[in-house]
């Protein structure tokens, strides 16, 4: 993993347990590696998307308190997700109607995928 996305610190810090990244959700993983390949691929610099990270995460404190632990309102990946939305739209590779087409697309396909893994009984 880069060295300036694992040692990010204060409200940007990753979300671990026991030394490893944390995911909730399918969709929270997929963020984290699309904001990472796109940082990898130059379409914007990490520290950019970074700063957006700690805005984000500041607007929504600045809103809901800073109780991270009423989980059923505070995701992280959520803070994430907007961040990578943000700087995606501001450096205009996709146009911000497409990009909430997409990601309702891809909360219809985690959506999907659990209510088919929950009939399955498997966990």
């Amino acid at each position: 993993m880069r060295r300036d996305v694992a040692g990010m610190r204060g409200a940007a810090q990753l979300p671990r347990r026991n030394g490893e990244l944390v995911f909730e959700e399918p969709w929270e993983s997929r963020a984290f590696g699309l904001a990472v390949a796109a940082a990898d691929a130059d379409v914007y610099d990490w520290e950019e998307f970074r700063q957006l990270l700690i805005a984000e995460i500041g607007a929504w404190e600045s809103e809901h308190g800073h109780d991270h632990n009423e989980r059923d309102q505070w995701r992280y990946y959520a803070r994430w997700l907007q961040s990578l939305q943000d700087v995606l739209a501001k450096k205009g590779v996709v146009a911000p109607d497409e990009l909430a087409r997409r990601v309702g697309e891809l909360e219809r396909e985690d959506d999907h995928a659990h209510e088919h893994y929950d009939r399955e009984g498997a966990h």
